[in-house]
């Protein structure tokens, strides 16, 4: 059992922080910028999604190598840097907004298409959902794999990281689909098939990647020399150590 290394021995961790948060920010943009229908229902409910559906699953499998390779306090370090990158891309979007436009912009796109597609991410709607279902989804998720870590003694990766992604992506799908909802960025009568169609592809997602998390902290436990177990660990959210 290895303990913690101070941050700047770490080989990898800035590399996939780095990603991590481009994930995050694409991810948001693309989930105000359009809505996708595969024409494909279940028991009569059309399984429509957000264009972020498609790419945010992958922060949670790269959450699932933090937790399990470094530990909660990373985890959590990562989690509160990509709130502060999604919070600075949504300041830079909002200032973006309210900028005037160029005549020949306003021919052939205009503030009404800002609106439409990044309104939501420069303010209000997408902004205000992502962050606090991104915060509640990605902390619950890490707290729940670092707990089962340490219960079932670092066995079984493949239900630790299944059964953390199923708490962590359902409050997340909840959280994000409700406020977006009720602040009018997605039509109220589409609630139940964007939380369900989100849950849906997030968890398959999550499955299929499951293959390449045993191979990525298989990989990344080797060349970090590094296997933390969080015992003791006071599941503290706002820390940024």
């Amino acid at each position: 059992m290895n303990t913690e290394k101070p941050a700047l021995t770490f080989r990898y961790l800035d590399i996939i922080i780095a990603v991590f948060a481009a994930i995050l920010i694409t991810s948001n943009v693309a989930s105000s910028a359009k809505i996708i229908d595969l024409k494909i229902s279940i028991m009569g409910m059309q399984l429509a999604f957000d264009g972020g559906t498609l790419l945010f699953p992958l922060a949670y499998v790269i959450g699932d190598l933090l937790t399990e390779v470094y530990g909660y306090k990373t985890a959590r370090r990562a989690i509160w840097v990509g709130f502060l990158a999604l919070a600075l891309s949504s300041l830079f979007f909002f200032i973006l907004r309210i900028l005037p436009g160029d005549e020949s912009w306003e021919y052939y796109a205009g503030q009404n298409s800002y609106e439409a597609i990044l309104g939501g991410m420069s303010t209000g709607g997408i902004a205000l959902a992502s962050f606090l279902a991104y915060l509640v989804g990605s902390l619950s998720n890490a707290v729940v794999l670092s707990r089962m870590k340490v219960l079932m003694k670092g066995r079984l990766l493949w239900a630790r990281t299944i059964g953390s992604s199923i708490i962590g992506e359902l409050l997340d799908s909840l959280l994000f689909v409700a406020i977006a909802c009720l602040t009018g960025v997605f039509p109220r009568e589409l609630f139940g098939t964007l939380v369900l169609t989100n849950c849906i592809l997030k968890l398959s997602f999550e499955v299929l990647m499951t293959p390449f998390c045993y191979l990525f902290t298989h990989m990344l436990k080797k060349a970090e020399g590094l296997d933390v177990y969080d015992v003791g660990v006071k599941y503290n959210p706002f820390g940024f150590r």
